[in-house]
């Protein structure tokens, strides 16, 4: 049994690094239903109930001074990539699609909880406010989310669960619907955004040990004065200083994202395996109480996908939007910048800038649109 940190921050680094690395080698067809980040939670979990380590003083110390560290350290991290001025030169036809579709998914996520609260009370309206930050950013929004409200970890790992089994679902239909695309957009009266011309995202060089060196330390400089300013502004029932912290750090990556400092390579890379690892942390101190409740949490999610697609199509027919800026933008929203340019490769090579850049727009917004959406959650929820 492990009694002391290091021991225990080393597991952790080895199981977050082991599943990735796993599927980069292999490719084993599991994950893509159950993604590496979400069998990395399961592990540890797992191994947590196990009794692996015990839970004692300086262990539980180490997870909160992590978590509380590195969740806004990794939010800087993620905003260093978004280059505001790249996204608004797409043009306003893409982004009224990207607006669109956060549109749709606020009234999916208000309509379905409103369908399911009386299964939802008292805090188990959490995951459903959690994944919404995920499907307009990605998993780091979702954490964020989780931190900024309080929520559990096992209800952290019905957000997990959701997320990626509804997501790989719809993945499946956005590659599918593609030969759909001319009797679609002869429905909305749109044409095609096959032969939109953007300009290739910028390769930012490799990733050097000095840059992870840097944006280490920039990034928990950061953190450290976001912590300290948030503790000096006003709090409230779902404004804690947790949640000023988290929003400063995110609006610090963006302020640096237009500074030369964005221009040192590294950053994406550092913010995904401080993305893994801090999952991995936080599954170290749940169990699997709860999860019998994922049936319902997975209809939830189902529901949340339904009732978007067919928002997005009413809206598609009324401004005259054509199939591919609509996969592209749900995707964006639903799958993050890993799978966006993938599914805009196989609509049109042209469109994988718009993927990638539609995608980093999500990320900016994702914790603010997870926190509005637990603010409507918590206002409407049943005792």
């Amino acid at each position: 049994m492990i009694q002391t940190v290091w021991p225990f921050v080393g597991l952790m680094l080895v199981v977050a690094g082991m599943f990735p690395a796993l599927e980069r080698r292999f490719g084993w067809r599991i994950f893509q239903v159950l993604p590496p980040i979400v069998m990395v939670y399961l592990l540890v979990t797992t191994l947590a109930i196990a009794g692996v380590w015990q839970v004692n003083a300086p262990i539980k110390a180490a997870q909160s001074l992590l978590v509380g560290h590195l969740v806004p350290a990794l939010l800087f991290l993620l905003m260093i990539n978004c280059d505001l001025r790249a996204i608004f030169r797409l043009g306003p036809r893409v982004l009224a699609v990207f607006a669109c579709t956060t549109l749709s998914l606020f009234v999916a996520f208000l309509a379905t909880f409103m369908i399911y609260r009386h299964w939802l009370r008292g805090d188990d309206w959490h995951p459903l406010a959690a994944l919404s930050g995920s499907w307009v950013g990605g998993t780091a929004n979702m954490i964020g989310v989780k931190q900024a409200i309080g929520m559990s970890d096992p209800h952290l790992a019905m957000s997990l669960l959701t997320d990626a089994i509804c997501y790989s679902m719809w993945v499946v239909v956005l590659f599918s619907v593609a030969r759909l695309a001319p009797a679609f957009n002869r429905w909305t009266r749109a044409r095609s955004s096959g032969d939109l011309q953007v300009a290739e995202v910028a390769a930012t060089g490799p990733t050097t040990p000095e840059n992870v060196l840097l944006w280490l330390g920039v990034a928990l400089l950061v953190t450290a004065l976001a912590r300290l300013l948030g503790g000096m502004l006003p709090a409230s029932a779902m404004v804690s200083a947790t949640t000023w912290t988290i929003l400063l750090a995110t609006g610090a990556g963006l302020v640096v994202a237009h500074t030369p400092l964005a221009r040192f390579p590294g950053a994406g890379s550092i913010s995904g395996a401080m993305l893994i690892f801090v999952v991995a942390v936080l599954a170290s101190q749940s169990n699997f109480h709860g999860l019998g409740e994922a049936p319902l949490y997975l209809l939830c999610g189902v529901t949340v996908i339904v009732l978007h697609a067919l928002v997005l199509m009413v809206l598609a027919r009324l401004f005259h939007f054509d199939l591919y800026l609509c996969g592209i933008a749900s995707l964006a929203h639903i799958g993050g910048v890993a799978a966006a340019p993938v599914l805009a490769a196989s609509y049109s090579r042209a469109l994988v800038p718009v993927g990638i850049l539609l995608a980093l727009l999500g990320y900016i917004l994702g914790t603010g649109f997870g926190l509005l959406m637990a603010s409507l959650m918590a206002s409407l929820a049943l005792p």
